[in-house]
């Protein structure tokens, strides 16, 4: 009679003699009666104010179940965003997008995206290498793991501006091109001149150190059979196996590892990286590093090493073709210059509150400066570490000392003694031997310890003493550190705080490790561990370039950026992706890379 028709809530009123109001809620529809409408009720629901309103929501909820129509009551709808339920939207993915905006807004601000492509060239590939590459550094970048994750969070867990997915074997292939592209370095020439013209950066100083990542593996690579490896080494490789046991940095001896070069420019800004096998020489390396960078036109440039690479013939390769460098002496392994130049009296210059330094001029190398430089706080760091270690050994080689006393008075009394049996006796020398024996390692422990042992010599009849001579020698040297340069015009303040900015290439280094996570590394191949290796000095390029533009450390940048998203809308129309409006700070933070923030609507694919 009524299916017809249409049916609703009908609130009615009762006003009670306090002047309350109670209401009523039915559920009824309209029926017409002659010339009139008449309201039949169908279900009394009872007063408002004692309703179930889960009872109206299950009602709902069951109706739309059985037309098949979405439930947009429901409080799943409300918390995905009830919103939007009036146009029939449906939230079906939010992806993190600040941060990899940012990355590839400096991508290719710089020019990476141009030189990558003028590399690599023409090859013929099925999906864009450049977008994968790409996708592989800001995964360094931002949340680094493994090249099958990688490809995995590029395609579902963040927002790659012109990428919509990825999958592993596109990975490696991507990573094989650049690989291949970079015979010679060619790419990463490319890349830094690129940085280098839009930053103007300066590369009158070029500051160079090596460090060593390990493999988690028991064995090292083996050398190549006849014939194999020829193409590895023609293409930059080695001949014999990479991943060898060697002089680890990592404290790791019991690993194979390989060793890397990075060469950084006074801001910090990586220039180059090399890679050689794990058993490769500091002392042996540094005519390469020469040789590689000479093609590339830098001008005159001052090579900033450490003590690691300091030999007489490094320091004079490094001065071909009108080449300079700054170098840390040895001080304490007999160098003679050293000992000469630190003999030389003269007056500090103060360069700063907590450094001074004087200039040497030796007759034995008239082309060489040398700089003494002196740290007042390091030296009273040095005094009482030094005094600390003194008191802790006196006290060692008294309990010693007192206790060899005290068994040298026993043996005495015993052997003095007329009463004592021969077991008794012969139990109480076996005694005097095991106490001798724990004297004597006690000593072996203490002639052996890293920080203690350096203070004790041995005397010609075995005990241990103070090295008084050794410790005048490095109260001499405390707070001190001596340089040498083959640069005539700089001064003894720019040698010194030349020296100081070599902590870039050490930071580098510990970014690699820790923020941009360098190992574990997942590859077997020479070719693969090397386009890993480059991989990670493009992810610390953009990230010293956005920290050198906003003054902030990378850490506080992605942190902030990442709450920037990219959600996902589906509706009747089609399908839209829109990004979440972004906060005060993050715009601050894109503006200072010289940055817009992602457009509100990044993609709209109508039904």
């Amino acid at each position: 009679m009524w299916s017809g028709a249409v049916m609703y809530l009908r609130t009615t009123e009762r006003r009670n003699k306090d002047g309350s109001v109670v209401r009523y809620l039915a559920l009824a529809h309209n029926q017409r009666v002659g010339a009139t409408t008449k309201a039949n009720v169908l279900l009394n629901l009872g007063r408002e104010d004692r309703l179930d309103p889960g009872g109206l929501r299950r009602l709902v909820h069951s109706i739309n179940r059985y037309l098949g129509e979405p439930d947009a009551g429901t409080d799943a709808a409300e918390s995905a965003g009830a919103d939007t339920a009036a146009d029939g939207l449906r939230l079906i993915a939010s992806r993190p997008a600040g941060a990899a905006w940012l990355l590839h807004g400096l991508w290719t601000t710089l020019d990476v995206d141009t030189a990558l492509r003028k590399v690599l060239g023409g090859r013929r590939c099925t999906t864009d290498v450049e977008r994968v590459l790409f996708a592989l550094v800001a995964n360094r970048a931002i949340d680094p793991s493994s090249k099958l994750a990688a490809a995995d969070w590029a395609s579902h867990d963040v927002a790659i501006p012109g990428l919509e997915g990825m999958g592993e074997d596109q990975a490696y292939r991507a990573m094989d091109l650049l690989v291949e592209a970079d015979t010679d370095a060619h790419v990463q020439e490319a890349v830094f001149f690129a940085v280098a013209d839009l930053l103007n950066l300066e590369v009158d100083l070029l500051f160079f150190d090596t460090t060593s990542t390990y493999f988690e593996r028991d064995t090292e690579d083996p050398d190549p059979g006849p014939g194999e490896g020829d193409g590895d080494a023609a293409s930059g490789g080695s001949s014999g196996g990479f991943r060898r046991y060697g002089h680890s940095k990592d404290h790791r001896r019991d690993l194979p590892q390989i060793v890397i070069g990075l060469a950084v420019t006074r801001e910090g800004i990586p220039v180059r990286c090399w890679c050689w096998p794990g058993n490769t020489n500091d002392q042996a390396i540094l005519p390469e590093v020469r040789d590689g960078l000479r093609g590339w036109r830098l001008g005159r440039v001052v090579t900033v090493v450490d003590r690691g690479f300091s030999s007489r013939e490094n320091l004079a390769y490094l001065r071909r073709a009108g080449g300079h460098y700054i170098a840390g002496e040895r001080m304490r392994d007999g160098n003679a210059y050293a000992a000469e130049a630190l003999s030389r009296q003269g007056r500090y210059q103060v360069v700063r509150d907590n450094l001074r330094v004087k200039e040497v001029k030796l007759d034995s190398t008239p082309d060489v400066r040398w700089i003494i430089c002196h740290n007042p706080d390091e030296a009273e760091r040095d005094a009482a570490a030094r005094e600390a270690a003194i008191v802790r050994i006196t006290a060692e080689l008294d309990r010693i000392t007192t206790a060899r006393t005290r068994a040298r008075e026993a043996a005495r009394t015993r052997r003095a003694s007329t009463t004592m049996s021969k077991t008794a006796w012969r139990r109480a020398e076996q005694a005097a031997e095991r106490e001798e024996v724990a004297h004597v390692k006690a000593e072996c422990a203490l002639r052996e310890h890293p920080a203690l042992g350096r203070w004790l010599r041995q005397t010609t009849t075995g005990r241990l003493v103070l090295n008084r001579a050794k410790i005048a020698a490095e109260a001499r040297l405390d707070g001190k550190y001596l340089l040498s340069t083959s640069d005539p015009d700089l001064s003894a303040e720019d040698v010194a705080l030349g020296y100081k900015n070599l902590l870039e290439a050490e930071r580098g280094f510990r970014d690699l490790k820790s923020t941009i996570e360098l190992r574990p590394v997942f590859h077997r191949l020479e070719s693969r561990i090397r386009a890993h290796v480059l991989l990670c000095w493009l992810a610390l390029l953009l990230l010293r370039v956005a920290e050198r533009r906003t003054g902030q450390t990378w850490h506080t940048i992605s942190r902030e950026l990442g709450r920037l998203h990219a959600i996902t809308l589906a509706g009747p129309a089609g399908t839209v992706v829109q990004t979440t409006e972004p906060t005060t700070a993050q715009v601050g933070i894109l503006r200072a890379c010289g940055l817009t923030p992602p457009p509100r609507i990044t993609t709209l694919d109508p039904a």
